[in-house]
């Protein structure tokens, strides 16, 4: 089986910082572009960073220059530093693999279980 487990999530105040941490376990041999996502109550999910296979990055406009999204690859892991954070980035984040190469053959559009992150002002 392949999953998608996130961990790193909590209760931070206002200003503080978080690292969210997605791992893929499984037979994996080769996973494409990763990204993070989140929805907060009421709201649709949105995509909030994402990282190609190559490394290059795209962010949501209301995290940039705070949100650092990263991947060491021979882990099958991508990371959110998260710094600076607001009350408005309370949300259940959600990581995403687009495309893996797996023993049982190509998953697409795979999730994790979501982390809650809290930011209290």
């Amino acid at each position: 089986q392949v999953q998608l487990v996130e961990s790193g999530g909590g209760l931070v105040q206002a200003g503080g910082s978080l690292r969210l941490s997605c791992a893929a376990s499984g037979s994996i041999f080769s996973i494409n572009a990763m990204g993070w996502y989140r929805q907060a109550p009421g709201k649709q999910r949105e995509l909030v960073a994402a990282i190609t296979g190559g490394g290059s990055t795209k962010y949501v406009d209301s995290v940039k220059g705070r949100f650092t999204i990263s991947r060491d690859s021979a882990k099958n892991t991508v990371y959110l530093q998260m710094n600076s954070l607001k009350p408005e980035d309370t949300a259940v984040y959600y990581c995403n693999a687009d495309r893996m190469m797996t023993a049982w053959g190509a998953k697409y559009d795979y999730w994790g279980q979501g982390t809650q992150v809290t930011v209290s002002s």
